[in-house]
């Protein structure tokens, strides 16, 4: 059975995966170290196929990067706050400006435009509440056409996960 995913770019056609596409795009997920040679053997493909379907996978833009994900208490930022802001002005440069200072921003690692009250959603981690406090103060409430930030502290993750096949 094929599975379809919309590749990045909208303006394309999104790209038909068939069931070994499937299976190595699972495997990647679960370890992105794994080589090509353990990878055939699991979905019995010899080495060739499955480097030229990888390949072309990447060229698609279906496998956008390989990462490590790490302990956030083990690299000091165990708190993870989420952060609903709303801005003053919705204008294209207004929204523009945000999101280059939102970039340029280590303490948020992922940042959503979102519909609803708020404008975007920001995940963001801090070593501690002293670090968050910090990093609102002095950085999140001063960016231009800031309207208001409501920050939500993760108590606890119940599940978090990259695979999306």
């Amino acid at each position: 059975m094929a599975k379809t995913i919309q590749k990045e770019d909208s303006t394309s056609e999104p790209m038909t995966l068939d069931s070994k596409d499937l299976a190595i795009l699972k495997l990647l997920q679960k370890n992105a170290r794994i080589t090509v040679k353990e990878i055939s053997d699991l979905v019995h493909l010899s080495t060739t196929p499955v480097h030229e379907r990888i390949k072309r996978m990447e060229a698609a833009g279906v496998i956008k990067q390989y990462a490590t994900l790490l302990d956030h208490a083990k690299v000091k930022r165990g708190l993870m706050v989420i952060c609903y802001v709303s801005l003053k002005e919705h204008n294209k440069n207004a929204g523009e400006k945000f999101i280059e200072t939102i970039l340029a921003l280590d303490e948020v690692i992922e940042c959503y435009n979102i519909s609803g009250e708020f404008d975007f959603m920001l995940k963001v981690v801090s070593e501690d509440m002293n670090a968050y406090y910090d990093f609102h103060v002095n950085k999140l409430s001063q960016i231009e056409n800031m309207g208001h930030v409501q920050s939500v502290f993760v108590m606890g993750i119940i599940k978090q996960t990259h695979q999306l096949v």
